[in-house]
């Protein structure tokens, strides 16, 4: 038993508590999410404080300490659970942990009792929620509310709600169990089915679970098998319930004859340990059926004779005698045998002899036979005859699997723990300076994808002096193939070497004179092109689509980023376009063949038969060829990934899985890449893979390879040419996702020029770079500019393309958040709506344009103040691209996003808080921790943190984006600044003035430098200044840079601008706060008369308007208006918002305030 210990607020755990356990508290709580939760091994990383589940621990850890106890124990932590053994233990001793704990804290998630409220509606409304908690339905709480002698209830606010005599009869009530057993009446004195009551409706997590928590409460033990299912959990449990009943003891152990002790370092193989559980305790349904068995191959090191010891000690309860037999040679298995049988009270000169004196024994026994590695010996013969009694077998020899077909395991991947253990042993590093060399371990087995032979080999070159450990990645790196060729002497494979087993694999390939055979050698080598992670096999019939176009084209390529015939030429021949229809048969035959001589893996996912590969297999299969064959293969490659891109659909769905395979594959030389074929065929593989790069916003990869074109091809970069203006299209693509908008504007005007010269003003390759300059001018905030050209541009195409084409409504949609930003929501609204609805009758509900339209038309909605429809549309958006981009899709990721962000305007802090955690969660995994989008998510959660209140954690997240930020988006990126701003603002919440204004006047003079004096988010620099000045009082100072900023938006933006009014609003406080109520007063209604106008009476900013005139009305004692308004403010913030949201409590506190103060003016 382990214990978490807090002293002088520091938190350790002590080691395993077998003797003088320290007076102690217990928790007793509801699980959340896995990854909420703080585990054993985030605790000994020291990586928990920001997960959810340290609330709990840091409640436990203080309430104890309020009581007197420096110890307490929570479940999630204190046990290491992927230690089966441990595990076990522990479920075992839970009753008893619970029993002989001093005190036991039950914290209830889901109980709120609110500090904010009166007390008997405080009192009403937590004893509501605490009779309808979650607790009371989970199996294991059962034996914690029973168990304990002094058990307290605390609410999610940790206040204590009474203790279990205090609260007996709801608890008896709620539970059905009587006072007196809570009292503590012994459980023995109960019968069974009224113990069985108790637990008849609640649940767990792992359907097992709820008999093994019912193990305490009849005080039984008894072995774990995840896996077995409910059902046969609950025959067990009642199977011990009746034998203990009985007083039988049939599984008491008697014999006990094993050569050691558990390793206290084992770690992993949790599931091959309930595998081997289930297997060994089957019970014969006929004489016929042979006795339990499990065979345990694998090479010598693997920890074989240790899983069979821990094996032995979980079993130890449930066999009456276990006997281990070393069967390396005949005369240790004759000694071990005979040894077995004098135990059993037999004399036996022989193995047979022995052998029959277990089978004459009707006790349940485990013979465990270890190290039967002789390829030529038969071991049948170390079997005891007959169906009785159980074996477990350890070997070498693959072919041992014939003495238990149905139960085997091929010990070949290691888990990272025993990869790392593996390599240390093998690099004769002492075991105690192991955790000094723990990341350069990890980063060897990451490398060597956990491959046994390979770890034994970099081990044994590390021991021999030919490097050091942290060495080793680099000198693989160079010297991959030498090394993995390496034969140390303590490997005992057959094949000697890593290569030459795959190399034996190939051999049969090569050999064979079929079809599939040479099928399969070009599959390998295009795959090694790639990446070795999952690829969807999809992308080969995707490629054969495209080349059946290209091939009916003419052979003359019409710009320099598309195929013609010659691409199609360069495929691997399973792929030539000859039939009319993609017929799939030879892929197949191809991919199976290398997935059965298991050079790749070949799975049925959700959304298609997919191929991976070892890195190992990886790096042999490109080692392998040489120059030439590898240059063939390159093509043919880039020639598969281009041509599958007229597949918009797969690119979008598969994203994450191909980005990896677009990285692998770029990973050449130029000059190398130019020299393998012509510029014209080489060009378009480079380009393809630039759009792609665009697609997943991989923006520095994107820079670099753009950079590497424009060298090869001698072009210079800001001068773009007839030739290659599809390469110029696309660094302006690149230019605005780095955030370079000045950059992209001059040359795409530079490329409308030329095309509207050669092609013409209505030609789609002119309309495209219109529509792309106007994307360019709306984030400059030159709104004016952006919506005339993308009106011109969707006039064109109307005329020349039509109404319904895809075309057409992309410039719809961009025309729509063009008039968004400008505040002309309604018109935005309605733009949206129309390609709403086009899009949905000519392209589909699914398809992506129609839910990019669905996505903005929620943005205008939430803009508007429309928060229930902005909610819904957000959420009918979600549930579709889960359903057909997948949970993890980016696209997906986006609108949960954006679906938080309308939470957060509704209030819904929580709400929005844990949807940002997960979309952060999901896109470090997914994209990384340096994605823009990442960034995107952390800058919003970070908002969310800061209208909670909690600015510590939101400053943190702030600073720890902007790090980021400056690094991979460079320093003057509209982003970094974005999240300065925002860090800004959070320092001013905390009262930092200082530091929020010399944030924000930094913020100020880079806006002004990168994007101009009258570009928006300077403006918003300038207003959040003023914001900040008057926090520290300098109203004065406020007042200038408000009136600057205000006469600037309304040049610039106009002066009914939703931000030019904002400005107003700002000024108009500014001016209240310096007495000058007539001026404020006049601003306000001002501010107040457009927006009700321009934004409607109900907008959120109108009522905010409505709420500030009254403010100040009442500052200067005119409490009959101002209670009207007050009045309107107080029931359109209920409406829109709801009763709990801050804005509606603030205002409904200043009604009853001003209602008071105007009855008290009234009785004077």
């Amino acid at each position: 038993m382990r214990l978490l210990h807090l002293e002088s607020g520091n938190l350790s755990l002590t080691e395993d508590c077998t003797e003088n356990v320290p007076l102690y508290a217990i928790l007793s709580h509801t699980w959340g999410k896995d990854t909420e939760e703080v585990t054993f091994d985030d605790f000994r990383a020291g990586t928990y404080t920001d997960k959810i589940g340290y609330r709990k621990i840091k409640f436990c850890g203080e309430q104890a300490a309020r009581d007197g106890f420096q110890y307490f124990w929570i479940d999630t932590c204190c046990i290491n659970k992927s230690n089966l053994l441990e595990l076990s233990e522990a479920i075992n001793s839970m009753f008893r942990w619970y029993r002989d704990a001093a005190k036991c804290y039950v914290y209830l998630s889901d109980v709120s009792k609110r500090s904010d409220a009166d007390e008997p509606f405080s009192r009403s409304i937590w004893k509501s929620e605490f009779r309808h908690s979650r607790w009371f339905t989970r199996a294991w709480t059962l034996q914690e509310l029973i168990a304990p002698k002094l058990v307290e209830f605390f609410s999610q606010e940790s206040a204590r709600l009474g203790d279990k005599g205090s609260l007996e009869s709801s608890l008896h009530e709620i539970t059905g169990i009587s006072v007196e057993v809570l009292r503590g009446k012994p459980l023995i004195q109960l019968t069974v089915g009224e113990r069985m009551l108790w637990a008849a409706k609640r649940t767990a997590k792992r359907k097992e679970d709820e008999a093994y928590s019912l193990l305490g409460i009849f005080g039984l033990h008894m072995p774990l098998i995840y896996g077995e299912g409910k059902e046969n959990a609950f025959i067990r449990l009642k199977r011990e319930i009746g034998e203990r009943s009985s007083g039988a003891n049939i599984h008491g152990n008697v014999h006990w004859m094993i050569p050691r002790a558990i390793n206290t370092l084992f770690t992993g193989r949790s599931d091959l340990l309930y595998r081997i559980q289930r297997a060994l305790q089957s019970e014969p349904m006929s004489a016929a059926q042979m006795q339990s068995r499990f065979v345990i191959t694998g090479l010598g090191g693997q920890g074989k004779s240790e899983i069979c010891l821990q094996i032995a000690s979980l079993l130890k309860q449930k066999f009456w005698g276990i006997f281990w037999v070393d069967v390396d040679k005949p005369s240790t298995a004759a000694r071990d045998f005979i040894a077995v049988a004098k135990l059993l009270g037999h004399s036996a000169e022989t193995v047979h002899e022995a052998l029959q004196a277990l089978t004459t024994t009707r006790r349940s026994w485990l013979l465990i036979l270890d190290n039967a590695d002789d390829p030529g010996f038969d071991y049948q013969v170390y079997f005891p005859p007959g169906n009785h009694g159980a074996v477990l077998m350890t070997t070498r020899v693959a072919e041992c699997r014939k003495y238990s077909p149905d139960a085997f395991e091929a010990l070949e991947g290691l888990e990272e723990e025993d990869s790392k253990h593996l390599l240390l042993k093998a690099a004769e590093v002492p075991q105690e300076s192991w955790p000094t060399y723990d990341n350069q371990a990890k980063e060897v087995v990451k490398l060597l994808g956990s491959h046994t032979l390979a770890l034994i080999q970099a081990g044994a070159y590390v021991s021999q002096g030919h490097c050091q450990l942290h060495q080793y990645p680099n000198v693989y790196q160079r010297q991959r193939q030498r090394l993995l060729k390496y034969r140390p002497k303590q490997a005992h494979s057959r094949y000697f070497d890593v290569y030459a087993t795959f190399e034996a694999s190939a051999d049969v390939l090569e050999q064979s004179q079929s079809k599939s055979a040479s099928d399969a050698l070009r599959l390998l080598e295009i795959l090694s092109m790639l990446s070795s992670s999952v690829l969807p096999l999809q992308i080969f019939e995707e490629g054969w689509k495209g080349s059946k176009e290209i091939s009916q084209a003419s052979n003359e390529a019409r710009a320099i980023d598309e195929f013609f015939r010659d691409h199609v030429s360069k495929l691997p021949s399973f792929m030539i376009p000859e039939e009319d229809e993609w017929d799939p048969f030879r892929l197949t035959e191809a991919s199976s063949l290398l997935a059965s001589l298991s050079l790749a893996t070949r799975l049925d996912l959700d959304g298609g038969v997919v191929l991976s590969m070892h890195p190992l297999t990886h790096a042999w299969a490109k080692d392998r060829q040489d120059s030439k064959c590898q240059g063939v293969a390159w093509i043919a490659t880039g020639c598969i990934l281009g041509l599958s891109r007229s597949s918009t659909r797969l690119w979008q769905t598969q994203e994450r899985l191909l980005l990896s395979h677009i990285l692998s594959y770029l990973d050449i030389k130029f000059k190398k890449a130019f020299s393998l074929a012509s510029t014209a065929v080489v060009t378009p593989l480079f380009l393809k893979c630039g759009w792609a790069l665009l697609q997943m916003r991989q923006d520095s990869r994107l820079s670099q390879l753009l950079q590497d074109i424009f060298l090869e091809l001698r072009q210079e970069v800001n001068e773009p040419s007839e030739e290659f203006l599809s390469l110029y299209d696309l660094q302006a693509r690149s230019l605005m996702n780095l955030g370079k908008n000045e950059a992209a504007r001059a040359l795409l005007e530079q490329v409308i020029k030329i095309r509207e010269t050669t092609l013409g003003k209505t030609h789609p390759a002119t309309l495209t770079t219109m529509s792309n300059l106007a994307r360019v001018l709306n984030r400059q905030g030159k709104y004016a500019n952006a919506e005339a050209m993308n009106r011109q541009t969707l006039e064109i195409r109307e005329e020349v393309l039509g109404k319904t084409h895809p075309d057409t409504l992309t410039t719809m949609t961009h025309l729509a958040l063009v008039l968004n930003r400008q505040g002309k929501y309604a018109d935005a609204e309605a733009m949206n709506r129309q390609t709403l609805e086009i899009s949905n009758e000519v392209l589909g509900k699914t398809h992506p344009a129609t839910l990019t339209t669905m996505t903005n038309l929620a943005i205008v909605l939430n803009r508007q103040g429309k928060y229930a429809d902005a909610e819904a549309m957000n959420r009918q958006t979600l549930e579709i691209r889960e359903e057909v981009l997948g949970k993890t899709h980016p696209a997906t990721l986006t609108t949960i996003s954006n679906l938080a962000l309308v939470l957060n305007r509704q209030g819904k802090y929580a709400d929005a808080e844990a949807m940002n955690r997960q979309t952060l969660e999901i896109r470090e995994e997914v994209l990384g921790k340096t994605h823009p989008a990442t960034l995107t998510t952390m800058s919003n959660l970070a908002l969310v943190l800061n209208r909670q209140g909690k600015y510590a954690d939101a400053e943190a997240m702030n600073r720890q984006t902007l790090e980021i930020s400056n690094e991979v988006l460079g320093k003057t990126h509209p982003d970094t600044l974005t999240t300065m701003s925002n860090l800004a603002l959070v320092l001013n919440s905390q009262g930092k003035y200082a530091d929020a204004e010399a944030m924000n006047r930094q913020t100020l003079e880079i806006r002004e430098e990168v994007l101009g004096k009258t570009h928006p988010d300077t403006l918003t620099t300038m207003s959040n200044l003023a914001l900040m000045l008057s926090s520290q009082g300098k109203y004065a100072d406020a007042e200038a840079m408000n009136r600057q900023t205000l006469e600037i938006k309304e040049k610039v933006l106009g002066k009914t601008h939703p931000s030019t009014l904002t400005t107003m609003s700002n000024l108009a406080l500014v001016l209240s706060s310096q007495g000058k109520y007539a001026d404020a007063e006049a601003m306000n209604r001002q501010t107040l008369e457009i927006r009700e106008e321009v934004l409607g009476k109900t907008h959120p900013d109108t009522l905010m308007s409505v709420y500030c005139l009254a403010y100040l009305l009442q500052n200067k004692h005119e409490y009959e208006e101002a209670s009207i308004l007050y009045k309107r403010a107080c029931s359109s913030f209920k409406s829109s918002l709801g009763s709990e949201h801050p804005t509606t409590r603030a205002c409904v506190n200043h009604y009853s305030a001003i209602l008071s103060s105007f009855k008290a003016a009234k009785l004077m």
